[in-house]
């Protein structure tokens, strides 16, 4: 394992070694000591590497992620794993606003709760959330799961498009467009699954699953007010 203490070398130095790797690197697993909430931790990774994060970080963590394993043990601030391509971001602690913001594939997976956005304009990304999220949680989302354990804040889903969401706890009000749908056997399979992969355990009998009810694709007087 190579270990890198963030007291003792500067986030660009650590980037720039990650970056470096080919992608045949025999370097696969790395350990992060004393991050005191620096930003873009490990952002922008390109190979299947393991990096594990002693402590908070700040900024954009994990962000770009393609391919790697990133484990934070501790909280996170705004856009953990934005815009990440594949492989997968564990929070161990809480995450800020934006998490997975733009999102376009693998897997995020926050244990404590999120604050507001989490999941804005996703597009592919799965995220599960063992906590709560805040409010305008997956605005604009436009495909990819959420699966939120806890409550969700209010405007969940405005203005989505074909993005999945779970919910196990209570519901604020929902935003333009989002409305409640059927949680058949089928989904609830695809949500054990998505769990399953997640390592979270959650009581699947307490989950709601919303989605667009479409009515904002194309403009209509009668829908004027919803636009926004």
């Amino acid at each position: 394992m190579t270990s890198v203490d963030l007291s003792a070398s500067s986030v660009r130095e650590l980037n720039a070694r990650l970056h470096a790797l080919p992608a045949d690197t025999n370097e696969t697993a790395w350990r992060i000591a004393e991050p005191r909430g620096a930003h873009a931790v490990a952002a922008g990774l390109t190979v299947p590497v393991s990096v594990e994060i002693d402590g908070h970080v700040g900024y954009y963590c994990g962000g770009m992620n393609q391919a790697a394993s990133v484990t934070i043990n501790g909280h996170c601030g705004t856009g953990v794993a934005e815009n990440m391509m594949s492989g997968t971001i564990r929070v161990r602690g809480n995450a800020s606003q934006c998490a997975g913001a733009s999102g376009h594939g693998g897997l995020l997976v926050i244990e404590g709760d999120a604050g507001p956005r989490c999941g804005i304009s996703m597009k592919g990304v799965d995220i599960v959330v063992g906590g709560s999220v805040g409010h305008m949680s997956a605005f604009m989302a436009q495909s990819g799961t959420l699966a939120v354990c806890g409550d969700a804040g209010e405007d969940l889903g405005d203005s989505i498009y074909e993005a999945t969401l779970y919910v196990g706890g209570g519901v604020g009000r929902l935003g333009a467009d989002c409305v409640e749908k059927e949680m058949t056997t089928r989904h609830r399979e695809m949500l054990s699954a998505l769990l399953e992969r997640a390592g979270v355990e959650a009581d699947l009998s307490t989950f709601r699953r919303f989605g667009s009810a479409r009515r904002l694709y194309h403009f209509h007087v009668d829908n004027a007010d919803a636009y926004r």
